[in-house]
């Protein structure tokens, strides 16, 4: 987690007075629970609440010597509250407080991740529509194959990440768990409806059974979506990457006056942000194999997981913040060339509409394998900067037996891979289309 690729709302959360806020709150919503079943004097709740405080260095200082971070906390805590802070942490144990604040911070994590997202669709959708009708070549293995349109390549990007925000919904919701439970999670020292009582007061649900912690599944399962989201960053920054390449310059990354793409060579335009959202993305799915072996902690507790924990929830929380906020930049800064993917798309002479000739062929009478054979041998001399696909076509006796010269052109409309763009718009936007007459 470094400033360079940090946002202040996400960091924020992770800060040392952040966490021992939550701890503070974990321990005095427990006292009311506990003051409440008669447990501890309501006025020593009540004190906790008014007296408690704590300062960052102070834990720092007595940790030193503890060598207990939850100790020195408590320690400082009891400087302040006074001798009704022996009341505080009755029945309790250190996981309560971590396991419980760590679930905190990743839900409110999860709840900026999923208002970045927001973000992100809305410019998507956003470039989407403003290019539903910008055709454009589409590619499969990176070679030309038959139109799309760039608007479509947008709806793609929206449907992978309205995906994505259901599955971090989900994700924060299995997160959302609190575990009061006590040494090996069974209450025998806290009555449960404390557990309930702090759960409800944090937003969140109680653990159904916790063994000291909170079951490590659910963090798993967290990170594992949070590098699927990732993974779906790098794919359309690779995309426009792709399409930024001088050979087919179709979009690309907005540069902005004074900027510079090179340090040796003053011409150059880089996609630098969406190489640096590739790499962002590497270090998100970097934290999934860890938290998947977190789940295998020894009976009913170790902490093998803390140090990971302490690492991984900042550095992928951080990480996935700063590249979706980026990613929507770039795509509501993106600039398109309409011109150069009618470039393109003519680059091959009518290749393109190579399936298209062999589907009339067969409805004409033709066999497909001699179908595919008649278009294939017309097809590799235009490859080859060897004429016009078209009239290579009309020049062939085979094709010329079984289409008319007119029936020939009437193939190479661009209309026909396009007529269903607003069937898949409404399919991905749940919009109603115009119907097509």
């Amino acid at each position: 987690m470094i400033p360079r690729y940090t946002r202040p709302e996400m960091s924020q959360i992770w800060e040392p007075e952040s966490k021992f806020r939550i701890w503070f709150e974990i321990e005095a919503h427990a006292c009311d629970a506990l003051a409440d079943l008669g447990v501890i004097p309501k006025e020593a709740a009540t004190t906790i609440w008014e007296k408690g405080a704590f300062e960052v260095d102070r834990i720092d200082q007595i940790e030193r010597e503890v060598k207990h971070d939850v100790i020195a906390f408590l320690t400082n805590l009891a400087e302040h509250v006074g001798p009704e802070a022996r009341f505080v942490h009755q029945g309790m144990t250190s996981s309560d407080v971590l396991d419980t604040c760590f679930n905190v911070q990743l839900v409110r994590a999860a709840d900026l991740l999923l208002a970045d997202m927001d973000g992100l669709l809305a410019a998507i959708k956003k470039r989407a529509y403003e290019h539903k009708d910008t055709v454009c070549v589409g590619r499969s293995h990176a070679i030309h194959a038959e139109p799309v349109t760039f608007g479509l390549k947008m709806a793609q990007a929206y449907a992978e990440f309205s995906r994505n925000r259901e599955r971090l919904v989900h994700a924060r919701r299995e997160i959302a768990t609190c575990a009061i439970s006590g040494a090996v999670g069974t209450f025998a020292n806290i009555d449960p409806r404390v557990e309930e009582h702090v759960a409800a007061a944090l937003g969140l649900e109680a653990e159904p059974i916790s063994t000291q912690v909170i079951p490590r599944d659910r963090h798993a399962m967290f990170f594992s979506i949070l590098a699927v989201v990732a993974s779906s960053i790098e794919r359309l920054a690779t995309e426009i990457r792709h399409l930024q390449r001088t050979e087919v310059l179709e979009a690309e990354e907005y540069f902005s006056p004074g900027q510079k793409g090179s340090s040796a060579m003053p011409h150059k335009r880089n996609p630098v942000l969406t190489e640096n959202l590739t790499g962002l993305a590497r270090l998100v799915r970097a934290t999934v194999m860890p938290a998947l072996e977190n789940v295998a902690l020894w009976h009913e507790r170790d902490i093998s997981h803390s140090s990971v924990e302490r690492g991984i929830g900042p550095d992928a929380t951080v990480t996935l913040d700063f590249a979706l906020v980026r990613l929507t930049g770039v795509i509501d800064k993106l600039l398109v060339y309409p011109e150069n993917m009618q470039k393109n798309l003519d680059r091959l002479g009518g290749l393109i509409h190579s399936q298209r000739i062999l589907l009339a062929l067969t409805q004409a009478g033709v066999s497909r394998e001699d179908a595919y054979r008649i278009v294939q041998q017309n097809a590799m001399p235009v490859w080859r900067g060897e004429g016009n696909f078209l009239d290579l076509l009309k020049a062939d006796p085979e094709v010329s037996a079984a289409l008319s010269d007119g029936e020939l052109e009437s193939l190479f409309d661009l209309g026909y891979h396009t007529k269903h763009v607003d069937t898949i718009f409404a399919r991905v936007f749940g919009e109603a289309y115009p119907r097509r007459r």
